[in-house]
């Protein structure tokens, strides 16, 4: 049909001949698409890869159906004009799907393979702990930087805090001192922030005393 609506007959070439580009090109999208039951897009170079891998591995005596080896891609990389990455992902795809409900052995008694995925996850209460974790070291941090004066904590935030930290040359331009005494005024407000957190922590691991009775 495809051949049919798009044929200009003016061209000189006969419907069949133009019509088996179609149908070739029609049953290639039937076999990728049905090859698995996974479905994932598929680039000109992979369809190449796709038709000329198995030929192109009996080329170079490739016997095993697992991953080839470095200098073997390469080989059949160079030869398909293709990226190596297109030959390995296409040579994994052509092994087939493999269910997980499959038991691990063929005596059946050793579970199937799903029961020995791993969830690598974090857990709700390890989220949760990392959470609070994270949330009392800003706090930590935020009053710790109270304990500095405004030109102190700006120092500090533009040079340490920052994504994109700022030099002591525009610092020393903006506050209109040298680059020398930017530095001591970070080292000091650093040695500040850092006694602070150190004091806050102390502060919060100290056990409560017990009551008197």
């Amino acid at each position: 049909m495809q051949a049919v609506e798009r044929f200009e007959p003016e061209k000189g070439f006969r419907l069949a001949t133009y019509a088996v580009w179609w149908i070739k090109a029609a049953i290639q999208e039937y076999i990728l698409r049905s090859r698995s039951l996974v479905k994932m897009g598929t680039t000109p170079n992979q369809k190449k890869v796709f038709f000329n891998l198995r030929k192109a591995q009996s080329k170079i005596s490739v016997l095993d159906d697992g991953d080839m080896r470095p200098d073997q891609v390469k080989i059949i990389a160079r030869r398909l004009g293709v990226t190596e990455t297109d030959v390995i992902y296409m040579n994994r795809r052509l092994g087939g799907d493999a269910s997980l409900n499959a038991p691990m052995h063929d005596d059946g008694d050793s579970g199937e393979w799903q029961n020995w995925l791993v969830d690598e996850s974090p857990d709700q209460e390890t989220g949760l702990a990392a959470s609070e974790e994270f949330d009392n070291r800003r706090k930590a941090l935020a009053a710790a930087l109270s304990v500095l004066d405004d030109r102190e904590r700006r120092v500090i935030e533009t040079r340490r805090l920052a994504e994109d930290p700022s030099t002591l040359g525009n610092l020393s331009d903006e506050f209109g001192v040298s680059r020398e005494r930017i530095r001591q005024i970070e080292m000091r407000a650093f040695e500040k922030v850092q006694k602070a957190v150190k004091n806050r922590v102390a502060a919060t691991e100290t056990p409560a005393p017990l009551p008197l009775h």
